[in-house]
């Protein structure tokens, strides 16, 4: 599934009420990951880790996520990017843009693609959700 990534981020950053909870496209809502007791050099390690998983999970038919999990990863990235001043323009070109650089690697899918579950299991322990609730 295609989704329009610079959309959502703009939509996430651009909204104080997804400190608790995310919203993707067809209306999927999330619980966020308490991130407050995050120091800014890990938070800046995670959005890195964050924008390459998106990439490959939507790019890697073999790493695919569910909606849920989709809005999760996307949504705690939307929340770090706001916590450190990111602008959609600066995320897209920081982080996004080397992502899908790696795609570029014909190993990059089997290389990163495992990393996604034990990040979404560390998000789920720290208060996050995969579950859409309406």
């Amino acid at each position: 599934m295609i989704r329009d990534l610079a959309a959502i981020m703009f939509i996430a950053i651009a909204s104080p009420a997804l400190t608790s909870s995310a919203v993707a496209q067809g209306q999927v809502t999330v619980d966020m990951p308490d991130l407050s007791g995050m120091s800014e050099a890990d938070a800046e390690r995670l959005i890195a880790a964050l924008a390459q998983i998106n990439v490959i999970t939507s790019n890697c038919p073999d790493y695919r996520v569910t909606d849920g999990e989709w809005t999760l990863l996307t949504g705690t990235g939307d929340m770090l990017a706001a916590r450190l001043g990111i602008d959609p323009a600066s995320y897209d070109r920081n982080y996004f843009a080397p992502a899908f650089e790696t795609l570029e690697d014909p190993g990059a899918c089997d290389r990163i693609g495992p990393k996604a579950r034990p990040i979404i299991d560390d998000l789920i322990a720290m208060g996050g959700s995969t579950d859409p609730s309406q």
